[in-house]
């Protein structure tokens, strides 16, 4: 039997391995290790690498490290400083002034928030024409008008310049697309033209062209320092470093010592008269002759400070104290206090008045040419007589009447009133007063000379006070919203001109003026009231006095027996036949007395006479 393949042995043979394959082998083996000879050969190089990289960044550190200290040590402070400045902002925050207030605390002036009004056409969402028909009632501008505007121009339309917060914020309420509104500030009078001749007025710049707002500029400006506050990347001011307190503001005001209700009774007054009798201006002045405050000072015409623009430039003077006049008749009871208390005449002497005098190359009468033989001094201020004054002032040496003059303050300014723009009055040279004797005689009934309404009022508070000069002041000082007073102004102490007693003669003799003379229109029932009225020429500025031309006046002081209040009425050339300061003056004087009366509670002098237009009517039973 056959065997089967699959169990075929083979034999092993061991043949020798060929050459090619050892030589195969042995490559294979250099192959294997020619690697280690090749990272021999290689190490030099990364070594050099490396330490050219560590070589690179340590030069580069240490470059860093000397550009560090040239900015932190080197240009440390100053690159500081350019950074505050950059991050920094100075600010002087805006402060309202001060507002003004009466002696009652009646507000007179204030800084108001106000708005004005851009238009942005382009952004509207609604039509121009329906714009113009929503704003044009709250404007009170015309909507066809308004209209034009909006398609005049695409941004930037100024619609209102000083819109008041309540019409500002009805406009907000709408909240339209297009409008803009930006605050500001403006001074606001909310008595309009009732104190303007005292307050004054403030220009755009907000510093005082006027009034008080021009003279205590200082005291109505409150103090603000500077500060810097730090601003965000963004420019945004940062309030978290504002210093503590630095937007608040005191409540202090300036109080003056001026009357509100006075002040419009004597403006009524006085515009009543003028329209009577067609007048060029007028005033009124009421001082408290005791400390010389002054309870109403009004001039007409006069202006609406909220609408000084539209006003004539000549109304901003005060003509009270910027102008000057001959006073006239009612420099006579100083002249008389004058020569009472020189001692050359005596309260019962008696002069005949024959109505004329000759005086040098002159002849100098009466008004109207009246005559009136033996009168006494009273008699002399009763009837206004030119004569009976001239023989008085006769009786003093011109040197020594000179030198009073310059006492009373001729020819000088009212020292240390805080109305501004005040000017001096006007008296010749002792040589001219003193060359001839018609100097003298003239000055006894008010002429020649000249003098501001408040000089006057100044001279006449000497007759109520018993001889002092004071200084005539609207200012009371600042005071907070609860009263409190935190500066009163230091003024000159009074100046002793005349001894009570003389004056005290004087008040009695102008009493017999107002009872029993030109000023018996200035009557009040049941109260003792002096006065004396004027009717004095303009002079001209070329010399000479203007035909047809005069200022009536009336001064009087209340009450008799403790006289206190100093009231002038002054209406600068009256027209009519009629216009006297009996006629003209004296009614003004008595409206304003009368509201004196009432307002300071002043008591009766004596018991009002029961007549049949004051009687209380009997209550039938």
């Amino acid at each position: 039997m056959q065997k089967s393949p699959s169990r075929t042995k083979f034999r092993k043979f061991n043949f020798p391995k060929p050459e090619f394959t050892r030589r195969q082998q042995k490559g294979s083996r250099r192959e294997f290790n020619s690697k280690p000879d090749q990272t021999q050969e290689q190490a030099p190089n990364t070594k050099f690498r490396l330490f050219i990289v560590w070589s690179f960044l340590i030069a580069a550190g240490v470059g860093l490290g000397v550009n560090l200290y040239n900015l932190q040590i080197v240009r440390g402070p100053k690159l500081t400083q350019k950074a505050r400045n950059q991050q920094m902002v100075n600010l002087r925050p805006f402060v309202p002034r001060r507002p003004v207030v009466d002696r009652n605390k009646d507000l007179l002036a204030i800084d108001r928030p106000v708005y004005t009004l851009y238009a942005h056409p382009k952004l509207f969402e609604k039509s121009n024409h329906q714009m113009a028909e929503q704003l044009s009632p709250i404007l009170a501008q015309d909507a066809a008008e308004l209209e034009k505007k909006f398609e005049s121009k695409k941004s930037g339309i100024t619609l209102a310049s000083a819109l008041p917060e309540e019409i500002a914020d009805r406009i907000s309420s709408f909240h339209l697309n297009g409008l803009e509104l930006i605050q500001k500030y403006s001074r606001f009078y909310p008595q309009q033209d009732l104190v303007a001749e005292v307050v004054g007025y403030v220009n755009l710049d907000r510093r005082g062209q006027a009034g008080v707002e021009y003279s205590q500029e200082k005291l109505l400006e409150r103090t603000m320092q500077t500060v810097r506050l730090s601003r965000a990347g963004n420019g945004a001011l940062m309030p978290d470093y504002a210093p503590e307190g630095f937007l608040n503001s005191d409540d202090m005001r300036l109080q003056l010592t001026i009357d509100n209700r006075l002040q419009r009774v004597a403006r009524f007054a006085l515009k009543e008269q003028m329209q009577k009798y067609r007048a060029k201006r007028g005033a009124v002045i009421v001082m408290d002759a005791w400390d010389g405050s002054l309870l109403a000072l009004v001039s007409q015409p006069t202006y609406n400070p909220n609408e000084y623009s539209k006003a004539d430039i000549s109304l901003f003077k005060n003509w009270t104290v910027a102008d000057l006049y001959e006073p006239g008749s009612t420099f006579k009871p100083l002249n008389v206090a004058i020569a009472l208390e020189a001692g050359v005449i005596k309260p019962e002497d008696v002069f005949n008045d024959p109505g004329y005098i000759q005086v040098s190359d002159r002849t100098i009468k009466n008004a109207e040419n009246k005559r009136y033989g033996r009168i006494n001094i009273s008699q002399i201020l009763q009837h206004s007589s030119n004569i009976g004054m001239v023989q008085i002032i006769q009786r003093l040496q011109p040197s020594v009447y000179y030198g009073w003059l310059e006492r009373l303050g001729l020819g000088q300014s009212v020292d240390d009133t805080d109305l501004p723009f005040t000017v001096s009055s006007q008296l010749k040279s002792q040589e001219e007063f003193l060359a001839t004797p018609v100097e003298p005689a003239t000055t006894s009934f008010g002429q020649g000379f000249s003098l501001t309404p408040l000089q006057l009022v100044q001279m006449h508070a000497a007759l109520a006070n018993g001889g002092k000069l004071v200084t005539p002041h609207v200012v009371q000082g600042l005071i907070d919203t609860k009263g409190q007073v935190h500066y009163s102004p230091n003024r000159a102490a009074p100046r002793q001109i005349f001894s009570p007693t003389t004056t005290l003669k004087v008040v009695e003799m102008m009493e017999s003026v107002v009872d029993d003379g030109t000023g018996r229109a200035s009557q009040i029932p049941g109260y003792r009231i002096a006065g004396k009225t004027g009717t004095a020429e303009k002079a001209s500025r070329s010399g000479g006095y203007i035909s047809g031309a005069k200022i009536t006046s009336f001064v009087g002081i209340l009450p008799v027996e403790s006289p206190r209040y100093v009231v002038l009425a002054l209406v600068d050339n009256p027209r009519g036949e009629n216009a006297y300061g009996s006629t003209v003056a004296a009614p003004i004087a008595k409206s304003v007395m009368e509201a004196l009366i009432t307002i300071e509670q002043i008591p009766p002098s004596k018991p009002v006479p029961q007549t049949p237009a004051n009687q209380a009517p009997v209550s039938p039973r």
